[in-house]
């Protein structure tokens, strides 16, 4: 369990599902469609959702690029954090988010899974977090020509590994978007 005190909430992170980011990343439309799915859950369920949005020298605050993907709309309710590192949690908001929510569980989704994604995932369960990813909702571009392993196999290795995370008083895995189960306590 979280070792976060008063914590005993779950929030579902939707981190970078930007159209800068996503725009031609792998399976995007099965991925975003996953995220929208939890999304609608979340809300169901009274869960909040937290979104993070990126911002830097390739994705300037207020163009195009940089805006959430059109088949995503954060309620105005939500809390949407600006960041313009890899960890979320990295000179923003979250963390005061987070407590403000009583959240000590987070369901990660969201892009790129070989950056931010993994960034955030162990940035949050170093700070005491329950983290776990949501196996089919995160993705990520192409970055092979650099001589990354091609998406599929960087989101496989990301599942595999994440699965098995472990850190003293703090859980971490893996669920599948059709095996979470917001009004159950989370996944």
């Amino acid at each position: 369990m979280t070792t976060l005190q008063n914590r005993p909430n779950t929030a579902l992170l939707v981190i970078d599902v930007q159209n800068g980011v996503v725009d031609g990343a792998h399976q995007r439309e099965a991925v975003v469609a996953n995220i929208r799915s939890l999304v609608e859950k979340a809300r169901n369920t009274a869960v909040p959702v937290v979104w993070v949005q990126h911002s830097g020298e390739n994705l300037e605050r207020g163009s195009d690029g940089w805006r959430i993907v059109p088949e995503l709309d954060p309620g105005a309710a939500e809390p949407l954090v600006e960041k313009s590192y890899g960890d979320s949690f990295e000179d923003t908001s979250l963390e005061s988010t987070l407590a403000g929510l009583g959240a000590g569980r987070l369901l990660v989704v969201g892009a790129e899974t070989d950056a931010c994604i993994r960034s955030t995932l162990h940035g949050a369960l170093v700070r005491g977090y329950d983290t776990t990813l949501v196996s089919d909702a995160h993705t990520t571009q192409d970055n092979s020509e650099w001589g990354a392993p091609p998406p599929d196999q960087v989101i496989a290795h990301t599942n595999l590994y994440w699965t098995y995370e472990t850190a003293p008083g703090r859980t971490a895995g893996t669920v599948a978007t059709d095996e979470v189960d917001f009004g159950a306590g989370g996944a």
